[in-house]
């Protein structure tokens, strides 16, 4: 098989039957063998049954793949253990994908033999954005799932986001699954499991393509607009920032298990917060402070762990 499509679900049978709507409707030659694979991971609601009347249909491509371990990265990896495709391919529970989607994001992978490759994702808005935020911002693109990088196909140097990107399945037999201490699971909302996979990619050498062509559109919910749901996002990018990337090389001193430097880049960020003079440059500053504060919080958890790991050999 060329392609198997993973999509991962919980507790949004609406949202799913839309997406895979769009998803049944892809454009592909006959001669492209492909699936796709819905990745339950251990929801309550109607998904079950909103599956099963996709895949009751003449000529269904579903698969349905039940992940009982909650949490993203347990689910995506569910998908790339049940994929037959020798490309993988990713979208989410809540988008729409372009007809044509997915034949042009297999294009770079049979025309540059690349690893990867990432297209563009538009966010679809309801009403309009609110006066704190710039939509267009870089502070915007996160917690509005967006990512274009312009109209031309270009080499990445950077991770794409995890509803529109797709990798040879050799990759994850190479270079490993998806961390699973990173993507949201229940009582977690940090996220940054498709951005550790494409950066352990580009670290490894490995190329990676940017294809404007293949299209997914993604919902802007009433909850994403709030400033709340914006501190809460970039908070949670600053745990993941840690737990991805650690501290600066070569650290010596800590407060806490926090590093010195940290405290001085909060004071830093929260003067430019107090002193900013425009709405929407004051709101971008404070969320770099919300972004420290989750870098300082995850280095402060993990000092606790060293510690009862450390108390537990002793005893």
């Amino acid at each position: 098989m060329d392609s198997s499509v993973v999509l991962c679900t919980y507790n949004r049978s609406e949202d799913l039957a839309k997406a895979l709507t769009s998803a049944v409707a892809l454009a592909l030659p006959e001669s492209v063998e492909w699936e796709i694979l819905v990745v339950d991971n251990n929801s309550t609601d109607r998904t079950r049954e909103v599956v099963e009347g996709f895949r009751s249909r003449p000529g269904s491509r579903i698969r349905y793949v039940f992940e009982a371990q909650q949490g993203k990265s347990y689910a995506l990896n569910a998908g790339i253990r049940e994929a037959r495709g020798a490309i993988v391919a990713f979208m989410d529970d809540d988008v729409k994908v372009d007809p044509n989607w997915l034949q042009n994001l297999l294009l770079p992978m049979q025309n540059n033999g690349c690893a990867g490759v990432g297209g563009r994702v538009f966010a679809e808005w309801n009403r309009p954005a609110p006066r704190w935020l710039a939509p267009n911002a870089w502070y915007a693109s996160g917690p509005l799932v967006q990512f274009d990088r312009g109209e031309a196909p270009c080499d990445l140097h950077e991770a794409p986001i995890g509803t529109n990107m797709a990798f040879r399945k050799s990759m994850f037999e190479k270079y490993g699954d998806f961390q699973v201490e990173l993507g949201p699971r229940p009582g977690s909302e940090i996220r940054g499991e498709d951005s550790e996979f494409g950066d352990r990619l580009l670290k490894a050498g490995e190329r990676l393509r940017y294809e404007p062509s293949a299209i997914v559109y993604h919902p802007v919910p009433e909850n994403r607009l709030k400033k709340e749901f914006f501190q809460a996002w970039w908070f949670h990018k600053g745990e993941s920032g840690i737990r991805q990337y650690g501290v600066r090389p070569g650290t010596k001193f800590y407060a806490a298990g926090i590093p010195l430097y940290m405290f001085r880049n909060l004071l830093v960020w929260t003067v430019r917060w107090m002193l900013a003079i425009r709405p929407v440059e004051r709101y971008a500053n404070k969320l770099s402070v919300w972004s420290k504060l989750g870098e300082m919080t995850e280095c402060h958890r993990r000092s606790i762990q060293a510690r009862k790991g450390t108390e537990n050999c002793r005893a």
